[in-house]
Order: structure tokens, then sequence, then C-alpha cells
């Protein structure tokens, strides 16, 4: 019997597996996802499939991930109910942001909202300088404050970014030790261990992102690993990272922010093989699921890289294209452009009468009306099978 590699691709409305063997066999199956446990589409699929192959989960010799949990968690704004604690008078960060808007005209524009509300947005008194030096010792009492805080509010992430910290890590290793002690479940990110970088404003971003998604994600490969473990599967689990590389499970769950544009990476590094192998060095790939859409491009045969992009406010654009509208991740990825319009995006029409489709997505179920598993909304599918895009009788292509 060949052995096989296992590949899924898991998105807010449907999960896709695939089983290739080393004989050269494929198999390939779509499955809803299933939003309040994303593993479960995946282990049923990956069931179905080894039975209708006849294997042993002991010819299984890899499992290859990428997916939009994270990603979908952001756009939606369903992500982990987190504070931050940072250096006092630093705590509007996240409001300043950049002094970019991708609307120069729109008078009405707002921004999208930040990931921790204002009220969990926690100072305490410190500072050091550009070489780690401190200037003013931590203020042990309002650590205490905070960290009281923290327990008094229920949240289950802490974001602890301090000023200067990538130069010296003392203070918010204090910190995280005293919520350690006195809040002992709550999930710490620090920004000197995730990204110990100059520019207060990138890495406050990137380490309230980390910890806004790191329980959506750590939840969800907890249950996806344990459950392959259950099948008999001990092979590693190799999770996409942003950049087209491959992380373990333990990194993706402990720094999902490498892992953010897992799923749209996937694609990419998809088509770039697939180019190399026509000989066809310049490519433009589009990738549209169920809750969000992204493109990218292959020049002379070349991945394009961003070493930062945006995530959130309906669009996630690299480094060449227009920025302003979310939240910037401070790590290097595939250059991608992203909107927040899949094939279950839902349409509603705002104040000013205008049509907007997106970010909110009718996910998997109830799903768009036209699915008729209870969905009411107007969606995206839903307006391509009334104009007539979509049939039951031929394929869209």
């Amino acid at each position: 019997m060949p052995d096989f590699r296992i590949g899924v691709d898991i998105g807010g409305t449907f999960t896709d597996i695939v089983f290739l063997g080393d004989d050269g066999q494929v198999l390939t199956r779509k499955v809803a996802s299933t939003p309040d446990d994303y593993s479960r589409a995946v282990l049923s699929g990956i069931r179905v499939g080894m039975e209708e192959l006849g294997i042993q989960p002991g010819e299984v010799t890899e499992v290859g991930h990428g997916f939009t949990v994270a990603t979908n968690a952001i756009i939606e704004e369903k992500g982990a109910h987190m504070a931050l604690i940072t250096t006092e008078g630093f705590r509007d960060v996240l409001e300043f942001r950049r002094n970019r808007t991708p609307r120069l005209y729109d008078l009405y524009y707002e921004k999208s909202p930040t990931l921790v509300k204002r009220q969990y947005r926690l100072e305490v008194g410190e500072r050091l300088n550009f070489r780690g030096e401190v200037l003013r010792p931590l203020d042990t009492g309002d650590v205490d404050r905070a960290v009281q805080a923290v327990v008094d509010s229920g949240v289950e992430s802490v974001a602890v970014c301090l000023l200067h910290s990538y130069a010296n890590p003392a203070h918010e290793q204090y910190v995280a030790q005293a919520l350690s002690e006195r809040a002992p479940g709550v999930i710490q990110t620090l920004s000197s261990d995730l990204l110990p970088e100059m520019k207060e404003y990138e890495r406050t971003s990137t380490t309230v992102i980390n910890s806004y998604v790191r329980p959506v994600v750590e939840r969800y490969l907890t249950l996806l690993t344990e459950g392959l473990e259950d099948m008999g599967i001990t092979v590693p689990l190799a999770v996409m990272q942003s950049n087209g590389g491959l992380a373990t499970s333990g990194i993706a769950m402990e720094r999902p922010v490498y892992c953010i544009e897992s799923g749209p990476a996937a694609g990419v590094v998809g088509a770039f093989h697939l180019g190399r192998r026509l000989d066809m060095p310049n490519l433009m790939t589009l990738d549209m699921g169920g809750t969000t859409a992204k493109a990218s491009i292959i020049e002379n045969g070349e991945m394009l890289q961003a070493p930062e992009y945006e995530v959130g406010g309906g669009i996630s654009v690299g480094h060449r294209l227009l920025r302003g509208s979310g939240h910037i991740l401070r790590v290097p990825a595939i250059d991608l452009a992203e909107v927040g319009a899949g094939g279950g995006s839902i349409a509603t029409v705002d104040r000013s009468g205008s049509l907007r489709v997106g970010p909110q997505s009718s996910g998997a179920f109830p799903g768009p009306a036209c699915s008729r598993l209870g969905g009411q909304d107007a969606t995206v599918t839903g307006a391509a099978v009334l104009l007539g895009g979509l049939t039951p009788q031929h394929l869209v292509a």
C-alpha cells in the first residue's frame, strides 16, 4: 500500500481535504466547516477519506494545514476578550496609529475599532530609554492594580508592551511574573519575546493581534492535534505560515501572528509551484472563500514578500498597496491583498442608503439563504444564484 500525505485548508465556510499518495493517487473532499469547533469538520473529512481509500493511520506520513481561522476572527471581530498593559501615557498608541487613510477625501471615514477597548488598556508607571537604561523604575503598585483589573474583568488574554522593552525586557518580565502568580489562567504575550524591535505602534499592534487571536487558534489546534492522535495519526501537524514556510502546531499556538495568512499563503505557494511546472513565471492568483477573497502576484518566478501588512478594517494589504485601513502586523508575509467579501459575505444597506458587502459572513451554518439551511441574509452567493451565475445544472467553470 502507498503512503499518503494529507493537506487540509480550512476556512470560515468550507474545509478542503486532499490525500496524495506516493504513487500519484489523489483524493479530494470539500465539506462544510463547523464554526463551533472547526476541528470536527477536519477530523470527519479525514476519517471518511481514509475509509474511502482503505488506508490505516500508520500509512499517513504527513499532515499539512493552512487555515483562515485567525484572519476571520480579526475581520469579523470575534477574537479574545483581552487587555493591554503598557507604559503610562501610551495606552492610546493603537488609536493614533499612522497618519494614513485609505480614503483621503472621505469626510465620514472612520478607522476600524481597536482590538482592545480603551477601558482594558491599562497603564503602569515606568520608563526606559532606547538603550534599555532605566529612567524611571517600574511602579510595582501600578502593576498590582493592573493585574487586579485583569482578574476583575475576566479577560482571556493579555498583551504586555512597554516602551523600549526590546532593549531591556526586565519590566515586561516582572509584569508577566505578577500575572502568572495572580491570574495563572490568562494567556500572556510579551512584546519583548514576540517582536523585540523599535517602533512603538508596530510592536504594540503586532503584540495585541497575537494576543487577540491566540486563544482562538490555541483551542482549535489543541482539539485538532488531540483528535488526530485519537485516530492513531501520530505524525506532527505542519502549519503553514504567512511567509510560505511551515511551523509546528506548538509554535503556531504560541505565536499565531505568524500564521494569520496561513491559508492564503498556501494557495500562493501552490500556484508558484504550478507555474514553475508550466513554465509560467508571471501569475496573478485569486483565492475566494466564503468570508474573504485574496489576491497575490508571482513576478519573474518569485513570490513577492512584504515585511509587514495590515489586517482587519475590511481589507488586508501588503507594503505595495494602499494602507491605513487596518491593524499593522510587523511580520514577514507573502504579499497579499485581502478583502472581507466572500461567497457568504452578508449584504446590508448603511445609514446613507449605500450597499455594503461584508465583513460579516453567514458562515457554514446557517449559510446563505440559497443553501436552504435556515439562513435569511442576502449574500454574494445568493445574488449569483438569483442572477443565474450559479445553477445546479453545471459547474461554475
